[in-house]
């Protein structure tokens, strides 16, 4: 290389003023640009998918709803009492969904068979006393007639011809006996007996309301190996794994257990029936 060519002077790809203005544009623009990018992709990523019902107005109300609610029912109205669908859905499918324990499927008609050879009656008085593994009105809280209204619904399902129950009537208190006048002897001194002081109530735990309605038709029983409430010997191998675990397990469902026991209760309900069961074996 000549002496020549080492004199001529060195041009850079900026020529112009022009060109220095949209250089430092560009050097500005193009990593916002970027950074725009990679938030959107990360964000994206973390998103429902399209279709997806997470972000409906239904959707988050469940999310932020309150834990627990008052409900108030007019048992003179039939119309404010849930219907026999809306109980089975509640309560009656944590075994008659799955067939837990002998309870008869939902549609089965050959396992319905000879009890709808019974009376409406009959069925009732079963459903609403309890029998066999099955706990007084399945272990819920209904009025008489949202209870013949599940037995309706799940008799029909299985070739049953019953007829949907007319309302509860809802009974008068009787009046209180007018009380017999007594004569006190007047000779006789007067006597005032000192109060005796009530016993102090044993203060007990009281248990979460999703054990009484649900885990306990068969917890407390032991219906389809579920570990009975209080029995060390069959908690000892599940305690392993946990609050956690045993959460975890119960949101699933496990063996004849159906998912959250069939209902719809939240997580942190099924945590806090699982560490109450827990706490009964410690």
């Amino acid at each position: 290389m000549s002496d020549a060519e080492h004199d001529l002077p060195h041009e850079g790809p900026i020529k112009t003023p022009k060109q220095l203005v949209w250089a430092i544009v560009a050097s500005f623009v193009v990593p916002i640009i970027a950074i725009i990018l990679l938030v959107n992709y990360v964000v994206a990523d973390k998103m429902p998918a399209a279709g997806s019902t997470g972000m409906t107005p239904e959707a988050v109300a469940q999310r932020i709803g309150p834990v627990g609610r008052i409900e108030i029912k007019d048992l003179g109205d039939p119309n404010s009492q849930k219907s026999g669908e809306q109980v089975y859905a509640g309560q009656c499918v944590t075994c008659h969904g799955s067939g837990v324990a002998g309870a008869p499927k939902l549609g089965d008609a050959a396992a319905w068979g000879p009890r709808v050879k019974n009376t409406f009656d009959a069925l009732l008085t079963s459903a609403l006393k309890g029998k066999g593994a099955m706990a007084a009105q399945g272990g819920g809280d209904f009025s008489d007639l949202e209870v013949g209204r599940a037995v309706v619904y799940m008799a029909n399902q299985g070739g049953g011809k019953f007829e949907q129950p007319k309302a509860m009537p809802v009974a008068a208190a009787a009046p209180a006996p007018a009380a017999a006048p007594t004569a006190t002897p007047a000779a006789a001194p007067a006597v005032v007996a000192a109060a005796a002081p009530a016993p102090a109530a044993a203060k007990t735990d009281a248990a979460p309301a999703l054990y009484t309605q649900t885990c306990a038709v068969c917890h407390a029983a032991g219906v389809a190996n579920a570990p009975k409430l209080g029995d060390k010997a069959a908690w000892a191998p599940r305690l392993v794994a946990g609050v956690d675990g045993l959460t975890a397990s119960a949101i699933k469902g496990k063996g004849a257990m159906p998912p959250k026991g069939g209902t719809g209760a939240t997580e942190a309900d099924i945590k806090t029936v699982v560490a109450y069961m827990v706490a009964s074996v410690k």
